[in-house]
């Protein structure tokens, strides 16, 4: 698989389009498919990665071709390995001092909110849901130490302001497990 140094993420709003863009996507620009698939309530999602370059070729591509069904757009350099590692596959640690959760309308909110907040405090992400189940919201789930996981929220909130709409965030100290455990499932 390439480097993954640059993502880029394109949200639509119709399943037969986003098939048929990542054709258009994967055609255009040595990119590789991270994943692609319907998701709810009838969005579909389209990951890629490579070189920057390469990226926003097929981003731009993406974009031109999907249209007026194209509701969320990101790509990202120098990309946060963890935040694709996170996606839709969580992993819980040892011992958790605190959690925090991220809540966007869109997926892409959650995916930004993600880089921001890891670069910005020493936390790990648990989790990123993008859509599935939950009528096309996301939510980034990470833990650290109470101040980290404070700072980190923060961080994710304010960088993703520009380009998503923020439902909630929350800090927890000392969750239970069994919270944890439901968070992530």
């Amino acid at each position: 698989m390439k480097k993954m140094d640059t993502i880029g993420f394109l949200e639509l709003n119709s399943i037969a389009k986003g098939i048929e863009v990542v054709d258009y996507m994967l055609k255009a620009a040595d990119s590789t498919l991270i994943m692609a698939r319907a998701s709810c309530p009838g969005k579909y999602y389209i990951m890629i990665c490579g070189h920057v370059g390469a990226i926003e070729r097929s981003m731009e591509i993406g974009v031109e071709q999907g249209g007026r069904y194209v509701v969320g757009e990101l790509t990202i350099s120098r990309v946060d390995p963890t935040v694709i590692q996170a996606i839709n596959m969580a992993k819980i640690p040892e011992t958790i001092q605190a959690i925090g959760v991220l809540e966007y309308y869109s997926a892409t909110g959650s995916i930004i909110a993600a880089d921001f907040a890891v670069k910005a405090a020493d936390v790990e992400l648990l989790a990123i849901q993008l859509g599935t189940g939950i009528a096309g919201k996301s939510f980034v789930v990470l833990t650290g130490d109470v101040a980290s996981v404070k700072t980190a929220v923060e961080a994710g909130a304010k960088g993703a302001k520009d380009q998503a709409m923020l439902i909630n965030k929350i800090v927890l100290s000392n969750p239970r497990p069994e919270l944890v455990d439901s968070l992530i499932q």
